[in-house]
C-alpha cells in the first residue's frame, strides 16, 4: 500500500476481472487509479497505480486511509457490494457525479417489486421476510414452481428453484445463508423467454438500450450465453419504455442499469424480475462493443469524472453479437492445468474477444455462480445465426484442462 496517494486519481471500487476495463480506460487517458479491494490477489490490482486492502463496503475506513486525497472521481463496476460506498464517497468528496442514493433500492428485491408496481409494471406473486417460518408459510400458498432467493443477493448465489412445498425449508435456509440481512424472498417462477436488458440513461431517457436473450447452465440460474435479441419493434420499444420508467423511479437520471426479465409465454408481456443499478457484468461491455461499436466503459468513466459521455454511446455499426462464459468442467474444486485451442479459437472468423481469467496453476471452482467463470468468448456477425455459429465453432476449439484437487490425508 502506498503511503503517498496520487492526487487527482480515480478511485475504483473493486478489482475483480469485471473491473479491469475501468483501470485500462483510466490508464489510456493518463488518469491515475486507486483500487479498493480487500483481496490481496484481486485480478485487477496489477492495472492500478495504488491500492487499499479494504472492503468496498467500509466507507469510513476508505476515507480515513485516503486522508486528504482529493479524487477526480469515484466509480464502481459490475458489483452491488460497492454501490452504497460509491454514493457516500461521492457525497463526502463532492465529486462531479454522485451515485444516486435512491438507486440503492434496486439491491433489495422486495423493495424493487414495490417500485415496479408503483410504476404500473405488471408483476407476479412474491413474498419476503427475515422470518424464515413466515416465508415458508406464505410461500406454501403460492403457485409452484417457486424461486427462493436472498433478497439482497447477486450473481445467482443462494438461488433455488423448487416444485413442491416440502423443499421450502432447505431452500429458505440456503438463501438466508447468503443474505447479509437474513431476508429471503419467494417468487413465482415465470415461464417464457428470459431476457437481459442493458440501458444507459442520459437526462432521464435511455440513450442506449440493448435487449439480449440469455441461456442458463443446466437447470441453474447461472448465465451461460447471451446474444442480441430479435424482437418486433413494438415489443422492443415497449420494453425500453418500461426500463426507462423504472430507472426514473430509482433516481437514475444519468448512468447505467441492467434488468432481468421474462417475456411471458402466456400474454407476451414482459415481467421484470430484478434490477442492478450499475454496469452489467459477465463481459456485457464487450458484447455491446461488438454489436454496436459503443463503449459503455468510456461513457462510465466520463460520467464519473463529471464529463459529457453521450458520444461514447453513439452506435457506429449495427450487427448482432453473442457471448459465452467459460467455466470449469469439474463439479468439485480443481486446478487449471492448461488452456488448449486458444490460438485456433482466436482465429475463428467472427470472434471479436477472448478473455481468460484463470491461468495454469490457479484454483478453479464449479461454475455454479457468476463469479466462478474462468473466461469468455464474444462473436459478432450480420445476423444472430452468424454470431452464434462463430461462437459455437470457437467454443468447440477452446478447452480448459483441469484436474480435481484431492485433500491430503
Amino acid at each position: 500500500m502506498s503511503e503517498h496517494w496520487p492526487q487527482g486519481a480515480l478511485i475504483v471500487l473493486g478489482a475483480s476481472e469485471e473491473q479491469i476495463p475501468l483501470y485500462q480506460e483510466a490508464r489510456r487517458r493518463g488518469i491515475p487509479t486507486i483500487a479498493v479491494d480487500m483481496r490481496a490477489d484481486a485480478p485487477a490490482l496489477p492495472f492500478a497505480d495504488a491500492s487499499l486492502k479494504i472492503s468496498t463496503r467500509d466507507t469510513d475506513a476508505i476515507a480515513a486511509t485516503l486522508g486528504d486525497v482529493r479524487p477526480a472521481g469515484i466509480v464502481g463496476g459490475a458489483s452491488d457490494a460497492a454501490l452504497a460506498s460509491w454514493h457516500a464517497l461521492g457525497v463526502r468528496y463532492g465529486t462531479g457525479y454522485v451515485y444516486p442514493e435512491s438507486a440503492l433500492a434496486a439491491g433489495d428485491k422486495a423493495a424493487f417489486h414495490a417500485i415496479a408496481a408503483s410504476c404500473g409494471v405488471t408483476g407476479y406473486g412474491w413474498s419476503a421476510s427475515d422470518n424464515p417460518e413466515q416465508v415458508i408459510a406464505k410461500a406454501a400458498g403460492m403457485h409452484f414452481p417457486l424461486v427462493i432467493k436472498p433478497v439482497d443477493g447477486s450473481g445467482s448465489k443462494g438461488v433455488t428453484r423448487i416444485t413442491r412445498s416440502d423443499d421450502l425449508p432447505a431452500a429458505v435456509a440456503r438463501a438466508r445463508s447468503y443474505s447479509a440481512s437474513q431476508t429471503v424472498i419467494a417468487e413465482e417462477s415465470l415461464e417464457g423467454r428470459p431476457l437481459a436488458i442493458e440501458v444507459f440513461m442520459q437526462g432521464g431517457r435511455a440513450l442506449m438500450t440493448c435487449i439480449k436473450d440469455k441461456d442458463f447452465i443446466g437447470g441453474s440460474f447461472v448465465v451461460r450465453r447471451l446474444r442480441t435479441a430479435q424482437l418486433p419493434s413494438a415489443t422492443y420499444r415497449r420494453i425500453e419504455a418500461t426500463v426507462e420508467r423504472l430507472c426514473r423511479a430509482l433516481g437514475i437520471v444519468d448512468g447505467p442499469a441492467n434488468f432481468d426479465a421474462v417475456l411471458s409465454a402466456d400474454d407476451g408481456q414482459e415481467r421484470v424480475i430484478e434490477a442492478n443499478a450499475r454496469l452489467g457484468g459477465d463481459g456485457v461491455p464487450r458484447l455491446l462493443a461488438a454489436a454496436y461499436g459503443v463503449d459503455v466503459v468510456r461513457a462510465l468513466i466520463a460520467l464519473a469524472l463529471g464529463e459529457p459521455f453521450g458520444s461514447h454511446l453513439a452506435p457506429t455499426r449495427t450487427a448482432h453479437a453473442a457471448l459465452e462464459l467459460i467455466g470449469s468442467p469439474l463439479t468439485v474444486e480443481g486446478e487449471l492445468v492448461a488452456w488448449e485451442g486458444v490460438a485456433e479459437a482466436r482465429n475463428t472468423p467472427g470472434i471479436t474477444d477472448i478473455e481468460l481469467y484463470a491461468k495454469p496453476g490457479d484454483l478453479v471452482r464449479p461454475h455454479d455462480q457468476s463469479g466462478h467463470k474462468i473466461g469468455l468468448l464474444v462473436a459478432a456477425g450480420p445476423s444472430v445465426a452468424d454470431a452464434s455459429s462463430a461462437l459455437e465453432t470457437a467454443r468447440a476449439l477452446i478447452r480448459p484442462v483441469t484436474r480435481p484437487i484431492t485433500e491430503a490425508k
